[in-house]
Protein backbone atom coordinates (compact mmCIF):
# COMPACT_ATOMS: atom_id res chain seq x y z
CA UNK A 1 0.00 0.00 0.00
CA UNK A 2 1.19 3.68 -1.15
CA UNK A 3 1.02 5.89 1.49
CA UNK A 4 2.23 9.84 1.24
CA UNK A 5 2.30 11.53 -1.85
CA UNK A 6 1.35 9.11 -4.29
CA UNK A 7 0.46 10.84 -7.92
CA UNK A 8 1.92 13.94 -7.02
CA UNK A 9 5.54 13.00 -8.43
CA UNK A 10 5.70 16.34 -9.74
CA UNK A 11 5.08 18.67 -6.96
CA UNK A 12 7.64 16.55 -4.56
CA UNK A 13 10.27 14.44 -6.66
CA UNK A 14 12.46 14.33 -3.54
CA UNK A 15 10.71 12.62 -1.99
CA UNK A 16 9.05 10.37 -4.45
CA UNK A 17 12.98 9.30 -5.73
CA UNK A 18 13.73 8.36 -2.09
CA UNK A 19 11.13 5.73 -2.10
CA UNK A 20 9.48 7.20 0.93
CA UNK A 21 5.65 6.24 -0.03
CA UNK A 22 6.31 2.59 -0.20
CA UNK A 23 8.74 2.46 3.14
CA UNK A 24 6.43 3.72 5.53
CA UNK A 25 2.87 3.06 5.82
CA UNK A 26 1.40 4.57 9.44
CA UNK A 27 1.38 8.36 9.91
CA UNK A 28 2.78 9.93 13.09
CA UNK A 29 0.20 12.49 15.61
CA UNK A 30 1.82 15.40 13.67
CA UNK A 31 0.61 14.52 10.27
CA UNK A 32 -2.74 13.12 11.50
CA UNK A 33 -3.16 16.94 13.09
CA UNK A 34 -2.05 18.88 10.12
CA UNK A 35 -3.84 16.56 7.54
CA UNK A 36 -7.21 17.03 9.88
CA UNK A 37 -6.82 20.39 10.07
CA UNK A 38 -6.33 20.94 6.57
CA UNK A 39 -9.75 18.68 5.83
CA UNK A 40 -11.56 20.81 7.94
CA UNK A 41 -10.66 24.28 6.23
CA UNK A 42 -10.34 22.47 2.48
CA UNK A 43 -13.23 19.82 2.71
CA UNK A 44 -13.15 18.61 -0.62
CA UNK A 45 -9.30 18.70 -1.32
CA UNK A 46 -6.21 16.28 -1.52
CA UNK A 47 -4.15 16.90 1.66
CA UNK A 48 -1.14 15.24 2.39
CA UNK A 49 1.15 15.84 4.97
CA UNK A 50 5.24 14.07 5.95
CA UNK A 51 7.05 14.88 8.45
CA UNK A 52 10.57 15.43 7.45
CA UNK A 53 12.05 16.32 10.66
CA UNK A 54 13.31 12.63 11.54
CA UNK A 55 9.94 12.20 13.40
CA UNK A 56 10.10 14.94 16.03
CA UNK A 57 7.71 17.57 14.55
CA UNK A 58 10.02 20.58 14.05
CA UNK A 59 9.38 20.10 10.33
CA UNK A 60 6.64 18.79 7.38
CA UNK A 61 6.20 19.42 3.79
CA UNK A 62 2.33 19.40 2.44
CA UNK A 63 0.83 19.06 -0.42
CA UNK A 64 -2.89 20.51 -0.59
CA UNK A 65 -5.06 20.60 -3.85
CA UNK A 66 -8.19 22.45 -3.68
CA UNK A 67 -11.05 24.08 -5.60
CA UNK A 68 -10.29 27.06 -3.17
CA UNK A 69 -7.56 27.77 -5.09
CA UNK A 70 -8.66 28.57 -8.22
CA UNK A 71 -7.90 31.50 -9.88
CA UNK A 72 -5.83 32.54 -6.78
CA UNK A 73 -1.80 32.99 -7.15
CA UNK A 74 -0.01 30.65 -5.20
CA UNK A 75 1.48 33.28 -3.09
CA UNK A 76 -2.67 33.38 -1.63
CA UNK A 77 -3.09 29.72 -1.45
CA UNK A 78 0.22 29.26 0.33
CA UNK A 79 -1.49 32.14 2.42
CA UNK A 80 -4.38 30.46 2.67
CA UNK A 81 -2.04 27.36 4.34
CA UNK A 82 -0.51 29.15 6.32
CA UNK A 83 -3.87 30.75 8.21
CA UNK A 84 -5.30 27.25 8.34
CA UNK A 85 -2.27 26.01 10.17
CA UNK A 86 -0.72 29.52 12.03
CA UNK A 87 -1.00 27.49 15.62
CA UNK A 88 0.52 24.82 14.64
CA UNK A 89 3.20 26.34 12.55
CA UNK A 90 4.08 28.34 16.09
CA UNK A 91 5.82 25.37 17.43
CA UNK A 92 7.65 24.18 14.11
CA UNK A 93 11.22 25.38 12.78
CA UNK A 94 9.76 25.19 8.94
CA UNK A 95 6.99 24.14 6.79
CA UNK A 96 7.20 23.39 2.89
CA UNK A 97 4.21 24.12 1.58
CA UNK A 98 2.84 22.89 -2.04
CA UNK A 99 -0.56 23.69 -3.33
CA UNK A 100 -2.53 22.78 -6.63
CA UNK A 101 -5.82 23.00 -8.14
CA UNK A 102 -7.42 20.07 -9.52
CA UNK A 103 -7.85 18.82 -13.29
CA UNK A 104 -10.77 19.02 -15.10
CA UNK A 105 -12.49 22.02 -14.00
CA UNK A 106 -13.43 25.55 -14.95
Amino acid sequence: MLRLFRGVKQYLPAIARRGYCEANTEFTEGEKKIISILKSKFPSAKVEAQDISGGCGAMYTVFVEAEEFRGQRTLKQHRMVNEALKEEIRDMHGLRITTGVPRGKG
